[in-house]
């Protein structure tokens, strides 16, 4: 059965974010992407990043490629990059450090912008079952002081956190043994509330993808229980590949059955959809919908993407470890999409 892929950036990713970061917070004049680059490299049909109500890091490995390639004389595939680089993108504090230099960072480069910036909280006690992500916080104590860290930091800035992407769906396909599940959907519903006593804060609880769990209904009550009510809606398609048309038919269905409940949708990688029987790196695949609220319905809040395009999902099909950059892949997902 397919499931959703690894997804958790290696720690040495994540302390090179945190060290641009700083600089942009403490002693950047600028404000973020550059923005003479940003209206030259705007991909065809698409919105520029200026357009874009959320905020784009701008020293990501992206942006530190294109870069690279200029010097190297690569420009046209510079340019295809652009395509990422100038794109918002998920940040993914580790949760094997503090995330509140990470987080406190993020906030005040896109405060400076007016921009939301948008995380994925991925530290839940027994994530993915031990398998490519495994790990998390060691206790339900460690993991509510890593939340409550996490909220602080945002303080009151705008911000989108996609809570614990996995972590619903595992209770329902069994993975997570059950004697576990009480505890995660309570520290769920904790984690939800602590993000949302933030006052600019929207919080969205990863409910998989329609290809993992296929009848929506069965996510209904663990979703329920772990405090969907409070949330503002649920995620879909984190890491994956599914198709707007398949996650939005199946986004609404879950939605009906939640009283109305938004959602939002991973479009980061699923420009040509799912390659069957491949759920790791897998070719041929394309960007999707570029980040945005203006979806058209109105239960879909907005497009993002969520997975980092071009962060390898694990050892497989020549790709470098979970959460490690691959610049290769990346560009494939680029030359691939819709409009290059």
């Amino acid at each position: 059965m397919p499931r959703v892929m690894p997804r958790v950036p290696r720690l040495i990713h994540t302390l090179a974010a945190l060290c641009a970061l700083s600089l942009l917070a403490g002693c950047s004049s600028s404000s973020d992407v550059d923005e003479a680059s940003v209206a030259g490299a705007a991909s065809k049909g698409e919105p520029a990043a200026a357009d874009s109500p959320f905020w784009v890091e701008p020293d990501s490995p992206a942006v530190r490629q294109v870069r690279q390639w200029q010097r190297q004389g690569r420009a046209a595939d510079a340019a295809l990059l652009n395509r990422i680089a100038q794109r918002p993108a998920a940040l993914w504090p580790a949760g094997e450090i503090d995330p509140a230099p990470l987080v406190g960072a993020a906030v005040a480069g896109a405060r400076r912008s007016g921009r939301t910036v948008v995380f994925a909280a991925y530290n839940i006690p027994h994530r993915d079952c031990g398998q490519h992500s495994a790990g998390g916080a060691a206790s339900a104590g460690a993991y509510r002081q890593w939340i409550g860290r996490f909220a602080d930091a945002i303080g009151d800035a705008r911000a989108l956190v996609v809570l614990e992407p996995d972590a619903v769906a595992h209770i329902v396909d069994g993975c997570t043994p059950g004697e576990l599940h009480a505890e995660r959907e309570q520290l769920l519903s904790e984690a939800i509330q602590r993000l949302k006593a933030q006052p600019h804060t929207q919080v969205y609880l990863d409910a998989g993808n329609p290809d993992w769990i296929r009848e929506p209904s069965k996510l209904v009550e663990p979703l329920r229980r772990a405090g969907i009510a409070q949330a503002d809606g649920f995620a879909l398609n984190v890491s994956n590949f599914q198709t707007n048309d398949t996650t939005t038919a199946y986004g609404l269905r879950l939605s009906e059955a939640l009283g109305g409940k938004h959602f939002v949708v991973d479009t980061s990688r699923n420009g040509k959809g799912p390659l069957p029987g491949v759920w790791c790196n897998p070719p041929g695949r394309a960007l999707g919908t570029a980040p945005t609220t203006d979806t058209g319905l109105p239960a879909v809040d907005a497009y993002l993407w969520i997975k980092r395009p071009g962060e390898s999902d694990g050892p497989c099909q020549g790709g470098p470890a979970a959460g490690r950059w691959w610049a290769e892949y990346a560009l494939g997902l680029a030359r691939n999409a819709s409009g290059s």
